[in-house]
């Protein structure tokens, strides 16, 4: 049905041990392992960010009970420890690389963590997971200006379409953030749809470049973890996060606001 709301998981790192920077967006491989079996045993159909964006866009009904698995930036346990896992259930998937960020002649060394190299890329997309852009360098694309935001949309773009031989077609903005001149410069890059964070299910309604997804991270214990799947309690779970982001929205329209006042005296 087209008013279908869909869990769309975000996960970032999977690790037993990972650094201070990202500790807590990471999950456990034996967390990640019991979300899996969660997935399977509820019934959920688990689609590309692709596939769901293509169905709502051609009317095509969806799978029963659907649900997306993302993972963000580009780390090693995603080839590590999710990729059997997945492979086990036969689960498609998205990875979404910040471009930047993955070992090889790109690596700007930026990256957070233990990141995955290209052959490791390539293995996975073989394996039934969808590759996706999320920029070059990772910055808040909604603070760049137009040449630069222009940049490291074609560069991701570029570099995904030259190592795994294949243009992306979902992109995921960083740190969630993004505006409609934004927006608008995905799709004019050539990405079909785009997700957000916003800790809510997707809808067809939000537009296909500002899909919602759910966070999932280290503290995600099973029982809240069912509820999010379920779409369940999701206002009192987020509630912290969302009035976090209400505030980064504010202090990020007043720099914006700065800047073309800059612009104009100059």
């Amino acid at each position: 049905m087209t008013d279908t709301r869909v869990p769309i998981l975000m996960y970032h790192a999977v690790a037993s041990e990972p650094n201070d920077a990202t500790r807590a967006l990471s999950v456990t491989p034996e967390a990640f392992a019991r979300q899996m079996e969660v997935i399977a045993g509820r019934g959920l159909t688990p689609v590309t960010t692709a596939d769901l964006a293509g169905r709502w866009r051609c009317g095509r009904p969806l799978p029963p009970r659907p649900v997306l698995i993302t993972f963000d930036d580009g780390y090693e346990g995603v080839h590590g420890h999710a990729l059997p896992v997945l492979a086990k259930h036969g689960f498609p998937a998205t990875l979404f690389v910040s471009t930047g960020w993955i070992k090889g002649v790109h690596d700007t060394g930026g990256g957070l963590d233990r990141m995955l190299d290209w052959d490791q890329v390539r293995e996975l997309a073989g394996s039934g997971v969808e590759i996706g852009g999320h920029s070059h360098s990772h910055p808040q694309l909604d603070q760049l200006g137009d040449a630069a935001l222009r940049l490291e949309l074609s560069r991701c773009r570029d570099v995904v379409a030259g190592e795994v031989g294949a243009r992306p077609q979902s992109f995921a903005y960083p740190y969630g953030y993004s505006s409609r001149r934004v927006r608008q410069q995905v799709r004019a890059a050539g990405f079909g749809q785009a997700l957000a964070v916003g800790n809510d299910l997707a809808r067809r309604a939000q537009g296909p470049y500002a899909l919602r997804r759910v966070t999932v991270r280290r503290g995600t214990g099973i029982e809240e973890f069912e509820r999010l799947v379920e779409g369940r309690a999701l206002i009192r779970t987020f509630a912290r996060d969302r009035a976090l982001t209400k505030g980064y929205a504010m202090v990020r329209r007043a720099r914006q606001v700065r800047r073309k006042a800059t612009r104009t005296r100059v």
